[in-house]
């Protein structure tokens, strides 16, 4: 018990350090990419990642990078991506919101709203006829609820009873609009409860809780045969894209962002951990090892060479090896 703990607040430390770093180097301007920050969200993404494990697969939004790294565990590639160099997750030519790592099982991500879960439907359909036992787990936020593609996706994995998770990151917008504003019901999962799949629901920033409701999840897709439905209430921290934080622009309050950040997921991990038997001598020494392994990982990238200008061209549309 103890060292699960410890290992899922070592998965969080490292999403939320590798973006705070992203924070201070992003305005020397030598990362070309956008930035989608998962700042607040990432004990969704690391709970429901570090109990599928390696073994099953992940998709995810634009808002990619807790997805990732939680998945992987590397920061290497990650940032060779994002500064656009040689070695990067796509040799750099895909930025931060098309990452992707097969070798973990993080199967990529997508710029467009909720395109990667017919993806993921797909790939559970394949993983179901190919009765390899993978589970395919897919990330989405509370906007593509409002896309066809989800309701489509949900209504096929269903009839044809696919391994799939779906797991919503409500976040409460869609860009600056907020749910109220674009959904006229009250509740998803009262709607989704009416599919023939299992749903699961649970008011919680607990990363703990989220890892243990996602093992109950995976045990009731194999015993039932049926994809499952998870829904989450989270909060980023930052604007919808970039690295700043915008209460200035009317949409929401610092006043609503400070609620919210009492119930910080990090924050209440690393109580758990102080008060379950580890000193702080343990957890800061941790974070200084996750630190270094970030900025060594920042240092190289920013040391690596470009890809060629042949390389550059290549697999921009289909070609034969």
């Amino acid at each position: 018990m103890l060292e699960l703990n410890f290992e899922l607040y070592k998965r969080l430390f490292l999403a939320r350090k590798a973006e705070e770093l992203i924070i201070d180097y992003y305005p020397e301007n030598e990362m070309k990419t956008p930035m989608h920050m998962s700042l607040g969200q990432e004990f969704i993404a690391v709970g429901i990642s570090y109990a599928l494990g390696l073994e099953n697969q992940t998709l995810a939004t634009y808002r990619s990078h807790a997805a990732y790294i939680a998945k992987t565990g590397e920061t290497d590639n990650f940032f060779l991506e994002l500064y656009g160099k040689e070695g990067g997750v796509a040799k750099g030519k895909a930025g931060s919101m098309h990452l992707s790592a097969p070798e973990s099982g993080f199967m990529g991500s997508s710029a467009i709203v909720a395109s990667c879960i017919p993806v993921a439907v797909g790939a559970a359909f394949a993983n179901k006829r190919n009765k390899n036992g993978k589970i395919v787990g897919v990330f989405f936020g509370d906007g593509a609820l409002d896309e066809g593609a989800f309701w489509e996706s949900l209504n096929v994995a269903c009839l044809m009873e696919l391994p799939v998770l779906f797991v919503c990151e409500d976040n409460g917008f869609a860009v600056h609009t907020s749910t109220r504003m674009r959904q006229g019901y009250k509740s998803i999962t009262n709607i989704v409860s009416n599919f023939e799949c299992n749903v699961y629901q649970e008011d919680t920033t607990d990363v703990e809780r989220v890892y243990y409701l996602t093992i109950e999840a995976m045990e009731s897709i194999r015993k039932t045969e049926k994809p499952t439905f998870m829904y989450f209430k989270c909060y980023r921290y930052l604007e919808h894209v970039g690295i700043y934080k915008d209460f200035a622009a009317g949409y929401r309050s610092e006043a609503e962002f400070n609620e919210w950040y009492k119930k910080d997921s990090l924050v209440i991990q690393r109580k758990k951990l102080l008060e379950s038997g580890y000193s702080e001598e343990d957890i800061q020494k941790t974070e200084m090892l996750i630190d270094r392994q970030i900025r060594n990982s920042i240092k190289k990238a920013k040391e690596a060479p470009f890809c060629s200008v042949d390389e550059l061209y290549r697999r921009v549309f289909y070609e034969k090896d």
